[in-house]
């Protein structure tokens, strides 16, 4: 079976003045269907250049480059649109909900950039998306009316909500308190356990230890990629909190499955 996403040689440089930046040197990486990595490193370390191409928002200088079976790395800006809009899914550590829209609205938005979803088919699949991270019932909310714990799960859902192949998460809990963390990690195990794939970006070792694999970057390369020898369990830690009764956390197994 051929890997979900696969890149080869990627090099990337960028010019700081009269200083050369070597961001990517010759990194090669494979993740397959189903999977959930945790992509570290400290900072300036390349992850981020990594996931900003992985998520097709930047271009090698060289290197291969495929994605659910297509060859992106030479695509042109509408080509990489199309792929970002169609095939991933973003959720990222400012959460970036557009603060005047509820929470549904939020999540509809990357289907009416689609075009052909009518507007009942929209809310109906963006509430069975919101359905998914247990916020259903706060779906004409608006984004200052919400915890950042359920502002980042709306974020969560609205990328979700167009089937993608492979969900993109940079530092998702770099704003969250732990026991708000570890809500989202848990509804990332939620989702991974029902086929969907994960990239998390983060620099924090106790964050990528709920990840089913570990890649760790450093100096433009990749200097350790296993398997994660006991991968914790997000549930399990939540327990060990004293219960909050304004937090809406999502104590009971997620209703989550893949799209149709």
């Amino acid at each position: 079976m051929t890997a979900l996403l696969a890149v080869k040689g990627l090099v990337k440089t960028y010019q700081l003045g009269e200083t050369t930046v070597h961001a990517l040197q010759g990194v090669d990486l494979q993740i397959e269907r189903g999977e959930f990595v945790a992509i570290g490193g400290p900072s300036g370390s390349g992850k981020s250049t990594l996931m900003n191409i992985l998520g097709c928002l930047d271009v090698p200088d060289s290197g291969e480059y495929r994605l659910d079976g297509e060859p992106v790395q030479d695509l042109g800006a509408d080509e990489l649109a199309r792929v970002r809009n169609r095939k991933l899914g973003f959720v990222f550590q400012s959460f970036n909900l557009l603060a005047r829209t509820t929470a549904l609205e939020n999540v509809e938005l990357p289907l009416l950039y689609r075009g052909e979803v009518s507007p009942a088919q929209a809310q109906e699949r963006a509430l069975e998306s919101l359905a998914k991270v247990g916020l259903q019932e706060r779906a004409q909310h608006y984004p200052n009316q919400l915890s950042g714990g359920q502002q980042q799960r709306v974020a969560i859902a609205r990328s979700m909500v167009n089937d993608p192949v492979l969900i993109l998460a940079d530092e998702p809990t770099g704003n969250l308190d732990t026991r708000t963390s570890l809500e989202i990690m848990q509804v990332f195990q939620d989702l991974n356990a029902n086929g969907i794939t994960i990239v998390l970006v983060t620099h924090e070792p106790d964050i990528a230890v709920f990840a089913k694999r570990q890649v760790v970057v450093r100096d433009g390369k990749i200097t350790r990629d296993e398997p994660t020898p006991n991968v914790s369990n997000a549930r399990e830690e939540l327990a060990k909190f004293p219960l909050v009764e304004a937090a809406a956390s999502p104590t009971e197994p997620l209703l989550v499955g893949k799209a149709d």
